[in-house]
């Protein structure tokens, strides 16, 4: 692609197209697009972002002697003046949304002839995007999910790993134009409020929006939960109906901010609700679930929907597994798929990894990665739903650091009154204390009695002693870092799976 080709991109933020950077431009060919600096190569284009703790302004000379051939810039004064008289330097308001939109033109909008499904919200997501890009495979789709646990296909052998819930925009768009030419039609990914926030997702023509729901987390990042919901907000107000291509958004009625979020949706937005509450005939929800029972491997239910029922048979257990698989088949019927494929697809999905997986049976040991006072609250009364008669709840859990340090009491709060035995210990430290974050996990625990709570910054040994705590009937819960296989400590990072580690230790202490 030529460089001046690339530049014509048009959106409110970006000032008017300057002519002597279009004719410094003309006749460049452009290689690739990037914000890392450390990945420039001969032909790119560095745009220079922002953010909380780097400038990329400060990289321009680097990224130039790496081989760029052009910047953008939100502010020109870091850049020498000799560069300036040169290069072609493009001077926007939003350089995330430049990013975002030269990522998208450079990769030919791959967005556009891709069904694109978009999941929100703080619990749920990963499960959500799994089961709705098994509906879409079910029907026939050639479909992939982008998430948490990476890039991956039901349908075709293809898998990328990811650090992000949101890949940054260059990437994202790299992977949406590799799955257009591989054959794909559809696209379902978790987005989170950060690549919202940051837009990360700006260019992307989402078909359906789906939330979850919204509690505590991410306030290190948004401040307030207003702010959160606000940028959770930017993917149903970003909707734009064609004529050739109806939306629709999927939302959680039971949800305070769903209830609000229905009518932020723009006109001629398809809006499907779905919940579990009845009490209220004003909020009943389109889909629903009733007559639910569950177990520790699953959850039953008959699915109410617009024009009939049907039962349904879960792998995937607990009430959230519920409000997750309602997000999904409401998706799937907003996109015009039969009820029964729906049906067939997520009774056929696993529980999800890291998500209420059981990964032992004698002891029962589940393990998830509920991180958020939500998540925990959820999981724990989950599982004390289906513990066996005469059974305890043994909790095993830590907080993040470097993160929202106002749940960490909330959380020890939960723990404490929901478990019989609790084992409080350490998750991914970071660069803070361990002791430090256990201390203010305490602070939430009205009593602490040494009779039934534990603290062991040691996560592999409070994992160990929670085992050994358990009897017939008991079940323990390993929370907060799930599908994770990995620890980050002050100055560097090793391998830790909380799944490997239970099976590992109930191996050991097998009689041969």
């Amino acid at each position: 692609m030529k460089l001046d080709d690339l530049f014509k991109f048009h959106f409110d933020e970006c000032r008017p197209f300057q002519k002597r950077v279009y004719d410094r431009a003309a006749g460049k060919t452009v290689k690739g697009v990037t914000a890392d600096s450390r990945k420039v190569k001969k032909g790119d284009v560095f745009v220079c972002l922002v953010g909380e703790h780097v400038d990329g302004h400060v990289y321009v000379a680097q990224a130039v002697r790496a081989g760029a051939i052009a910047v953008v810039v939100q502010s020109t004064e870091a850049i020498s003046k000799p560069l300036l008289d040169t290069l072609p330097v493009l001077r926007c308001d939003n350089t995330y949304k430049a990013l975002a939109m030269l990522s998208a033109r450079f990769y030919g909008k791959p967005a556009e002839m891709l069904t694109m499904v978009g999941v929100t919200g703080t619990n749920g997501k990963t499960t959500v995007v799994h089961l709705v890009e098994k509906i879409l495979a079910q029907a026939g789709r050639q479909s992939a999910l982008l998430g948490t646990l990476g890039l991956k296909s039901s349908v075709r052998q293809t898998t990328v790993a990811s650090s992000l819930t949101t890949p940054m925009a260059e990437d994202l768009q790299q992977q949406l134009a590799m799955l257009k030419d591989e054959g794909f039609d559809s696209v379902v990914m978790e987005v989170s409020s950060h690549a919202l926030w940051q837009d990360r997702v700006y260019g992307c023509d989402y078909d359906v929006a789906v939330f979850t729901n919204l509690t505590q987390d991410h306030l290190d990042y948004h401040k307030t939960m207003e702010a959160y919901f606000q940028a959770k907000a930017l993917l149903f107000t970003g909707l734009k109906p064609a004529s050739d291509k109806p939306k629709a958004a999927v939302i959680n009625l039971d949800s305070e901010y769903g209830l609000r979020l229905k009518t932020m949706c723009p006109t001629n937005v398809q809006v499907l609700t779905y919940g579990l509450k009845t009490d209220n005939p004003d909020t009943v929800a389109d889909v629903r679930a009733e007559n639910l029972q569950y177990s520790i491997h699953g959850a039953t239910f008959d699915c109410r929907y617009p024009g009939g029922s049907a039962p349904v048979s879960l792998k995937i257990a607990g009430q959230f597994g519920v409000y997750n698989a309602l997000a999904a088949i409401a998706t799937g019927l907003a996109l015009n798929i039969d009820m029964a494929v729906i049906k067939a697809a997520v009774e056929s999905v696993d529980a999800i990894r890291g998500r209420f997986e059981v990964v032992a049976d004698k002891p029962v040991v589940v393990v998830d990665y509920a991180h958020t006072p939500d998540g925990l609250q959820n999981i724990l009364s989950a599982v004390k739903a289906v513990i066996p008669k005469g059974g305890r709840m043994i909790t095993v859990f830590g907080c993040g650091g470097d993160r929202d340090v106002s749940k960490r009491p909330k959380m020890g709060r939960i723990a404490e009154t929901m478990s019989d035995l609790l084992v409080v210990t350490s998750d991914n430290p970071r660069t803070e204390d361990p002791q430090q974050i256990i201390t203010d996990i305490l602070a939430g625990i009205e009593r602490f009695d040494a009779g039934r709570m534990q603290v062991n910054p040691d996560r592999l040994a409070a994992i160990h002693q929670a085992i050994d705590l358990a009897k017939d009937n008991d079940v323990v819960v390993v929370a907060g870092k799930g599908h994770e296989d990995y620890q980050i400590l002050a100055d560097r990072t090793i391998h830790f799976d909380d799944r490997q580690v239970v099976q590992e230790y109930l191996k050991s202490n097998t009689p041969v």
